[in-house]
């Protein structure tokens, strides 16, 4: 999961209309139309068509999304994305003193968030945690992370089918490895989790999601000062002694640890999608099955292909002018960028809407690009892999339970997937 997704997480219904492709808004000035851009509630791998809308109006758009002030310009071309995403004229610490347009109701960025930081600020911010997300340190996770996943197959295959992945498997795995990470204690787990999928749910509004974030952020900072003395390796331990050096403060420490502690939630949502299309495109499954140890190619075929998020992440704002795709930004306007549209640029990926896991390079977006890829994604990338691996060696036959239209996806959430994955084998 790319920052681009972590910390924006309290949007609400977007009080704009919800269907068909993006409505213009007449407006005077310069560059392309402004289009509405409303939250669609898609079932399914469809990708958004009001994404697919703006990519073939051009390279470089204008949106206005449900909340904020004014319009942002929109880059989908692979190229543009990854020159904005790594170019320090585009700042996100400037976002923090903007009222931008925005998919989020209410916007609170706090100290410490590594999604809000520019550089030199952002390393200063990451060093306390990269140690626990290293390639090292997952390799030593990985058998921790192996048995607590077969013991949840373990209870699957003991009852039997059929049964829900989503409930039994996607969501009580990533949730207990990130726990584990983070160094979350046993008996505070259940609530941390409610938490947290309070806060990228909209269900509730931002009333919910605030108190979610209220009681999650409460917590860490209890957490972050009782590990203040801790030798231990464990996330919140890393701060609290990152802190008691002064290298960060108790306010950063909290900030930079909440979108991480979050993060499990992206690994349910995507590995439920890619599951889905497992289970419903027969010649996938077969090629999975017929050679396990070439599975890692068609897994970054399903990341570049699923598309994970609602709309947009987090904007930039331009610190100079800067021309781009046949327009002048200017300084002082914002921008977005969709790692979702760049996935498709068939500049890049020829017949970008196919799944091909025989493409080679494959040089996808799907963790982010820059100094704000994923903190996360080697984690995120290991339970992909024993998530996928696991339930098809254990699990002979693996096939839905139900009609894919059957299937029910989330709605009113900022990370697209299936709410429920009844399967039987």
């Amino acid at each position: 999961m790319t920052e681009e997704t972590s910390t924006r997480t309290d949007q609400a219904p977007a009080p704009v209309r919800a269907v068909g492709m993006a409505e213009e808004i007449t407006l005077t000035g310069h560059g392309p139309p402004v289009r509405d851009w409303p939250p669609l509630d898609l079932d399914g791998t469809d990708f958004d068509p009001v994404l697919a809308g703006l990519m073939r109006e051009g390279p470089l758009t204008r949106i206005r999304l449900p909340f904020g002030e004014g319009w942002a310009w929109l880059a989908t071309r692979y190229e543009d994305v990854k020159l904005i995403t790594n170019d320090p004229r585009f700042s996100r610490a400037e976002v923090t003193r903007r009222q931008v347009t925005r998919l989020a109701p209410n916007f609170a960025p706090r100290p410490g968030s590594l999604a809000w930081a520019d550089q030199p600020e952002h390393n200063r911010l990451r060093k306390p945690v990269a140690g626990a997300f290293t390639v090292g340190a997952m390799k030593r996770l990985r058998p921790r992370a192996q048995q607590i996943l077969d013991e949840l197959v373990d209870g699957v295959v003991r009852e039997g089918p059929p049964a829900d992945l989503v409930e039994r498997v996607l969501e009580p795995f990533p949730v207990t490895v990130v726990s584990e990470v983070m160094g979350v204690p046993p008996a505070d787990r259940e609530q941390v989790h409610a938490w947290t999928r309070q806060i990228i749910s909209t269900s509730g509004g931002a009333e919910a999601a605030g108190q979610a974030k209220t009681g999650l952020y409460g917590w860490i900072r209890t957490i972050v000062r009782a590990r203040a003395h801790s030798t231990d390796e464990d996330v919140y331990s890393l701060l609290g002694a990152a802190v008691t050096r002064g290298d960060i403060g108790e306010e950063e420490a909290v900030g930079l640890a909440g979108p991480l502690q979050i993060g499990g939630e992206a690994v349910t949502h995507n590995c439920g999608q890619m599951l889905f299309l497992l289970l419903t495109r027969p010649e996938l499954m077969e090629r999975m099955r017929g050679r396990p140890r070439a599975r890692g190619p068609v897994l970054d075929e399903l990341l570049r292909h699923i598309p994970h998020r609602s709309t947009v992440g987090l904007a930039r704002i331009a610190l100079e002018d800067v021309e781009l795709a046949g327009h002048r930004i200017t300084a002082g306007e914002p921008v977005y960028v969709s790692y979702l549209a760049a996935n498709r640029d068939p500049d890049v990926f020829p017949d970008p809407d196919r799944i091909d896991p025989d493409r080679d390079p494959h040089p996808h977006l799907a963790f982010g690009n820059g100094p704000h890829y994923c903190t996360g994604a080697v984690l995120a990338r290991l339970q992909t892999e024993l998530l996928v691996d696991t339930l098809l060696d254990r699990l002979p036959g693996l096939r839905l339970a139900v009609p894919p239209e059957q299937v029910r996806w989330r709605h009113r959430t900022m990370i697209r997937g299936p709410r429920t994955l009844p399967v039987t084998w």
